[in-house]
């Protein structure tokens, strides 16, 4: 029984995961920029949810839009607040740019939480759920919404994976990300071409924000190890590989689920920070990385 409970939990986590960390990978990617505010994001998408359906008594699919919409704002305004004023400084020198951005996409994070805390408080949150209801599997009895849940996510993956590879504006975006040069020779604005993989960012990281709340439930302390788990995902996926990003998504949500479950679930973090410190150690590129 315990066994099956782990494997549907970790899927589902790991699902939500892989989601998020596609978005975090893309934009290493093509910009090369690591959002540090990543958790902060999907926080603030549920809690706008949670708070749209709350006070404003919407269904849970305008409030899922809600969600999705302020975590679309949040995004642009992080790459124009935080990461594009500093690409383009020239009273920073180039080697000192990536510290910089990292940082500033940190304080930004902060910044948000610190509001999501001001306004909301720091109680948890739990998104109501689109699929209600219980569905029981080998005796194991599960909310429908956990299937619901990973269905989603691998759905939208799915259509990501469409629009990069058989779209011709994806097809520009992945060869950004190997060759932005070559990309500009072509035509291609790579200012659009940013513009447009923040805007995917920002709808991936908010859907699996809303999802996150509706699963498990977010408050502004869930923040840092979300920002934590996903960092730890693509490190161990390797920079800019979004195929390693989904298996190492996969390696770090079962690992915090089993922590969860075995030992306690305010521990269910250190595992994947561990398994990180001895991939940087023993692997620096990561699983599938080419940096």
């Amino acid at each position: 029984m315990l066994l099956w409970q782990i494997l549907i939990d970790g899927f589902a986590v790991s699902a939500l995961y892989a989601l998020g960390a596609t978005g975090f990978t893309l934009i290493f990617g093509v910009s090369g920029v690591l959002n540090l505010s990543h958790g902060a994001i999907m926080v603030a998408a549920a809690v706008a949810a949670w708070a749209a359906s709350g006070d404003l008594h919407v269904g849970s699919y305008v409030a899922t839009l809600i969600g999705v919409i302020t975590s679309l704002v949040l995004s642009f305004a992080t790459y124009f607040i935080a990461v594009r004023p500093i690409q383009h400084s020239r009273q920073i020198a180039e080697s000192e740019k990536e510290i910089f951005i990292l940082t500033a996409t940190l304080l930004w994070g902060i910044i948000i939480q610190e509001a999501i805390s001001y306004f909301f408080t720091n109680n948890a949150k739990t998104v109501l759920p689109i699929i209600e209801g219980v569905v029981t599997v080998l005796g194991v009895r599960t909310p429908a919404n956990e299937y619901f849940t990973a269905a989603v996510c691998w759905i939208v993956i799915g259509l990501l994976w469409v629009l990069v590879n058989k779209t011709k504006a994806g097809k520009a975006v992945l060869a950004a990300s190997m060759n932005p040069r070559g990309v500009t020779l072509l035509g291609f604005e790579l200012s659009s071409i940013y513009l447009a993989v923040w805007a995917v960012y920002g709808v991936l990281a908010g859907i699996a924000g809303v999802l996150l709340g509706m699963f498990l439930g977010v408050s502004s302390y869930s923040v840092g190890p979300l920002t934590a788990s996903a960092f730890s995902i693509v490190v161990l996926g390797g920079l800019g590989s979004v195929s390693g990003s989904l298996i190492a998504a996969y390696v770090v949500g079962y690992l915090e689920t089993i922590t969860a479950y075995l030992i306690s679930p305010a521990y269910r973090t250190i595992p994947s920070l561990l398994l990180l410190l001895a991939v940087m150690y023993l692997r620096p590129q990561g699983l599938f990385g080419r940096r």
